[in-house]
């Protein structure tokens, strides 16, 4: 899905994160569920200046089915893609708590590209 990204391939991208929502869906296997809805919101951002509440709504369900999966990788890089997005003071403070309370959940790897990097996010939201 990065790849898509990268190469401005929206339209593409989205075609096979349906493929691959059905796919998991159909197979019941869910363990990266919560990256397919971050790279869905991601997908949303680069398609359409104006899709900002749904790229939102899709990384607050990442968040909760990471935080239900225990899967804290997953859960910090949708907190991480939330806190990106544009938004007032005190849409800016929840998503800067929910970022620190996800962050506060590690207690080793603070040397990985993701905790370093949600630390510097962390920063610039201080």
């Amino acid at each position: 899905m990065e790849a898509f990204l990268e190469a401005g391939e929206i339209e593409d991208g989205m075609a096979l994160l349906a493929e691959a929502i059905r796919a998991m869906e159909a197979w019941g296997e869910r363990w990266y569920e919560a990256e397919l809805f971050r790279f869905k919101g991601l997908l949303l951002l680069a398609s359409s200046t104006d899709a900002q509440d749904k790229a939102e709504a899709c990384f607050q369900h990442a968040i909760a089915i990471a935080h239900s999966q225990g899967a804290r990788l997953f859960e910090l890089r949708a907190a991480m893609a939330l806190s990106r997005l544009d938004c007032d003071s005190r849409q800016r403070e929840r998503r800067k708590e929910t970022l620190g309370s996800v962050y506060r959940a590690f207690d080793e790897g603070f040397d990985t590209p993701d905790l370093k990097e949600a630390s510097a996010l962390l920063d610039a939201l201080a």
